[in-house]
C-alpha cells in the first residue's frame, strides 16, 4: 500500500469522523432537548450504538456507494481526493452555520463533481444517482409519516393514562428509541465511507478482480464514525432539538422510532439515505400532531433549502479539488 493510498484512506476516515461529528446532533438532539440524558451521556449512548451496528448490518449501502454512483472504472486517487475534499469541505461549512445537512449527499455530490471533470456525464451511474436523489424527497416524508403514525398510535394507547406516568415511562422508552436510531445511523452512514475506501483499494488493484468490502475497512469505519459522534456537533443540536419543534419524551420516542424504522429499511435496500432528512421529517411529523403551528415551518424551510443545494455545492468544491488532486496524484 503506497503512501498516497494510506493518505487517502486517512482522509476518508476523517470524513467518517466528520460525518459522526456533524450528524451526532441527529442522534442526540431529541434525547437532550427532552432532558432524558445530559449531552455528555447522550453522545456516549449514541456512539456506542453507532458502533453496535457493526454486528447487525450488511454491506448493501457500501456496495451502492462503491460502484453504484459513478463508474468504478473511472475511479482513481484524484477522484477519491476530490470526492473527500468536497464532502469534508461542505460538512465543515454547514456545521459552522448550524445547518443539519446531509453528509451522505455531500459525499455523493463530491463523487459526481470529480467524475464529471474527469470523464463527463458518461461516468455517472444514472440508476444509482436517481435512486439516491429520489430519497432526498422520499426519506423525510417517510420519516414524517412514521413519526406521525407512532405519535397517533402512542397517544391512542395511552389516552386514558395519567400524563406524569406517561412521561416517566417514555423517559425510559426514549433510551431504547435513541439506541435504535443511533444503530440505524451507524449502519447507513458508516457504510458510505466503507464504499469509498473499498473503491479506492479496488482501483489500485489491492482487492483483486472482484469488488468487496474488507473486514478491516468495516471495523475502522464504524470506529471513526463512533468517535466523531462522541465529540458531537453542538451547533446543530439546538436547531434539531428545539428550533424545529418543542419535544417531550413521548414525542422524542415517536420521532426516533419513525426515523429508525426508515433507516433500517433503507439500509436493507442498499439506499444511502440522509439520516438528517429522516429525523427532521420525523420531528416535523410528531410536532404537527399537536397542531401545525407547533412546527416552525420557517426553520424547516431553511433546512430544506440547505438539503437542495448540498449535492451541487459539494460537487463544485470536489471539481476544484479534483483538478488539484490530478496534479498531485497522477503526475
Amino acid at each position: 500500500m503506497t503512501e498516497s493510498i494510506i493518505f487517502l484512506v486517512a482522509l476518508a476516515l476523517l470524513f467518517d469522523f466528520l460525518n459522526g461529528f456533524h450528524d451526532s446532533a441527529n442522534s442526540i438532539a431529541t434525547i437532550v432537548s427532552t432532558r432524558v440524558l445530559s449531552p455528555r451521556y447522550a453522545v456516549a449512548w449514541a456512539a456506542f450504538f453507532n458502533f453496535a451496528a457493526y454486528f447487525f448490518f450488511g454491506h448493501h449501502v457500501a456496495n451502492t456507494i462503491g460502484k453504484g454512483i459513478i463508474d468504478i472504472e473511472v475511479i482513481d486517487q484524484a477522484i477519491i481526493f476530490g470526492t473527500l475534499i468536497g464532502a469534508c469541505g461542505w460538512n465543515i461549512i454547514t456545521w459552522y452555520f448550524g445547518l443539519p445537512t446531509s453528509s451522505s449527499h455531500a459525499l455523493i455530490g463530491g463523487m459526481i463533481g470529480a467524475a464529471l471533470v474527469k470523464a463527463g456525464p458518461g461516468a455517472l451511474v444514472t440508476k444509482g444517482i436517481a435512486k439516491t436523489v429520489a430519497f432526498i424527497f422520499v426519506s423525510p416524508f417517510v420519516g414524517l409519516f412514521l413519526g406521525l403514525f407512532f405519535g397517533i398510535l402512542v397517544h391512542w394507547i395511552f389516552r386514558k393514562s395519567v400524563p406524569i406516568k406517561v412521561e416517566h415511562l417514555f423517559r425510559k422508552g426514549q433510551l431504547v428509541s435513541a439506541a435504535f436510531y443511533s444503530m440505524g445511523h451507524g449502519g447507513n452512514d458508516a457504510q458510505k465511507t466503507m464504499g469509498i475506501i473499498a473503491s479506492l483499494l479496488f482501483s489500485a488493484g489491492l482487492l483483486g478482480e472482484k469488488f468487496y468490502i474488507p473486514a478491516w475497512v468495516v471495523f475502522v469505519c464504524y470506529t471513526a464514525i463512533s468517535l466523531g459522534t462522541m465529540f458531537g456537533g453542538w451547533r446543530i443540536v439546538k436547531t434539531m432539538g428545539q428550533k424545529v419543534a418543542k419535544l417531550r419524551p413521548v414525542d422524542g420516542f415517536c420521532a426516533e422510532s419513525g426515523a429508525a424504522v426508515t433507516l433500517f429499511m433503507s439500509s436493507a435496500m442498499g439506499i444511502p439515505v440522509s439520516t438528517t432528512h429522516t429525523i427532521t421529517g420525523a420531528i416535523m411529523g410528531v410536532g404537527s400532531l399537536k397542531r401545525l403551528s407547533a412546527v416552525r415551518w420557517g426553520v424547516a424551510g431553511r433546512i430544506v433549502w440547505a438539503w437542495i443545494i448540498t449535492i451541487p455545492c459539494a460537487a463544485a468544491i470536489s471539481a476544484l479539488a479534483y483538478v488539484v488532486g490530478r496534479n498531485i496524484f497522477l503526475h
